[in-house]
């Protein structure tokens, strides 16, 4: 499937658009005054800790200038860490740091930092050059989640996640994003990581995309893409399906990591989650979201929901 298809040939396969998106299912099932909640992510790391939904572990987090300057004596004590923006978007603004040579810290693709460079980041992070809207903003520096053994051939500067969209709380689709030389290391597909749909029953490959080419291999390294199974894949769809319990936002994505030592690790969630996950699925959304419109009653208890993920989507998927 490809987005340069005809618009009739994509309704056909019940392709959904941003439009139908925006309106029918983010607009009339996403409470707005949820949407802080996903939108900020120390918000959402205050919220998933309340309900005991693990997230890799925050270790700082900074909201005003004057924080900066004492920032160098606490990370040179870790050898790896995360900062990120709080609210931010794409990607943007995130500095993945997996380890120390000498007084500079190393990137995941290898590049060496300074501390002036982390805290010239730190302050434009605040000042909110990364945030939604340009608003100020605070940085996190949370732990860095360990890349899980079946991973480690296919792993390129970063750790790869998953995004699985839950509709009414029922997980309806997922894929593996991995990350490439051209995209830092950072899971985004537009820039230039690799989407794996998965089987929402099973959590195995169904196909790979990259720039919205089908692909077969990871372009770095050379892995298969085509026989990929997930570990504990009802563990982490129990995990994405908790995420509309704790937020009440009936349309969302989940972003999950793997780590090698605690397992799923939900890293954030999203309002709007993006629609190339179809693509990478060479599925349409349509079929799997009205089959959850069709249920005599929206979000039981996770376990039923996960189950109808598992196996009552058998029609929907084909």
């Amino acid at each position: 499937m490809s987005w340069l298809a005809a618009p009739s040939e994509l309704r056909e396969r019940g392709v959904v658009g941003m439009n139908r998106r925006n309106l029918e299912f983010v607009a009339r099932h996403n409470r707005r005054t949820a949407y802080p909640l996903v939108d900020n992510k120390l918000l959402t790391k205050r919220l998933a800790a309340k309900a005991g939904i693990p997230m890799p572990e925050l270790i700082l987090d900074l909201s005003h200038q004057f924080e900066v300057e004492a920032v160098p004596a606490r990370l040179n004590e870790l050898d790896e860490f995360v900062i990120k923006p709080a609210q931010g978007s794409g990607g943007r603004g995130i500095l993945v740091i997996a380890g120390r040579e000498g007084g500079r810290f190393v990137k995941s693709n290898g590049e060496r930092v300074n501390i002036q460079q982390i805290k010239r980041l730190l302050t434009n992070i605040i000042s909110g050059l990364y945030s939604l809207g340009g608003r100020t903003d605070s940085a996190i520096v949370e732990s860095l989640a360990k890349t899980h053994e079946m991973f480690a051939s296919m792993s390129v500067d970063g750790v790869p996640d998953i995004r699985v969209i839950v509709f009414q709380g029922y997980p309806v689709m997922a894929m593996l994003r991995l990350g490439t030389h051209a995209s830092d290391g950072k899971a985004n597909l537009h820039q230039g990581a690799i989407g794996v749909g998965l089987d929402i029953r099973t959590g195995t490959s169904v196909g790979a995309v990259q720039h919205n080419r089908a692909i077969t291999r990871h372009p770095d390294n050379g892995a298969h893409l085509d026989d990929i199974g997930i570990p504990d894949w009802r563990g982490l769809l129990r995990l994405a399906s908790r995420c509309f319990d704790v937020t009440g936002l009936g349309y969302l994505g989940c972003d999950i990591v793997i780590d090698a030592n605690a397992g799923p690790l939900l890293l954030e969630m999203n309002a709007r989650p993006g629609l190339a996950i179809q693509i990478a699925n060479g599925s349409g959304l349509d079929s799997r979201l009205e089959a959850v419109l069709a249920r005599e009653a929206f979000a039981p208890g996770v376990d039923e929901r996960v189950a109808f993920a598992l196996d009552g989507l058998a029609g929907a998927v084909g």
